[in-house]
């Protein structure tokens, strides 16, 4: 803004909208590392009690509706009613939501979103499943690092600060849980994880 005329409208609007999506991008940054300096130093503990999955998967739909509208994704709840876990909600709501927003973000236009649970030993086994653009092989064992990016420049367009699966990551396992991914370059990928049930 200081470099240009300040007289120009339509350069002061281009300038002040690239403020403004950088302030939001720095806002979202600071946000996930705080949350993950939280869950690391186990600053804020665990309120866990018994939550049912499937009202809290659709509460997070709900606040991802205009993106996956915008995508024209169909959405597949292979959810039992009354399936619950032992968690914090806040941050299995967390979970789901960083899931949600990935496979929504990098799925093809007129994909599918699946989420799905099964029993699995003394817990729940959770995925959420996309016919989006894959993970390269290679990237795999890394995807749950903070700050690994698989494509840099689209994670960057599409808003991502590369520490949402590291924060999935570090959730589940202070839940006592694990997380894992299967993906094929084209076809999609699912991300799975563990959480304790409610007994």
């Amino acid at each position: 803004l200081l470099g240009v005329s300040l007289n120009d409208p339509a350069a002061n609007r281009r300038f002040v909208q690239l403020i403004d999506e950088d302030a939001a991008r720095l806002s979202r940054l600071i946000d996930d590392l705080l949350a993950l300096s939280q869950i690391e130093s186990q600053a804020v503990p665990l309120k866990r009690s018994p939550v049912e999955l499937k009202p809290l998967v659709a509460a997070v739909l709900g606040r991802l509706q205009p993106g996956i509208d915008q995508r024209r994704l169909a959405i597949t709840l292979e959810l039992s009613s009354g399936q619950t876990a032992q968690a914090d909600p806040d941050r299995l709501q967390q979970v789901f939501f960083n899931l949600l927003d990935n496979a929504i973000k990098y799925n093809k236009g007129g994909g599918q979103i699946t989420i799905s649970a099964v029993p699995d030993h003394a817990g729940v086994k959770v995925t959420v499943s996309d016919t989006g653009v894959g993970i390269p092989a290679q990237d795999l064992p890394r995807i749950f690092e903070r700050f690994y990016r698989v494509d840099k420049a689209r994670s960057r367009e599409l808003g991502g600060t590369g520490l949402g699966l590291s924060i999935v990551k570090h959730i589940v396992e202070a839940h006592g849980g694990t997380v894992s991914v299967t993906s094929e370059l084209g076809q999609g990928s699912a991300f799975s994880f563990t959480i304790p049930q409610a007994s």
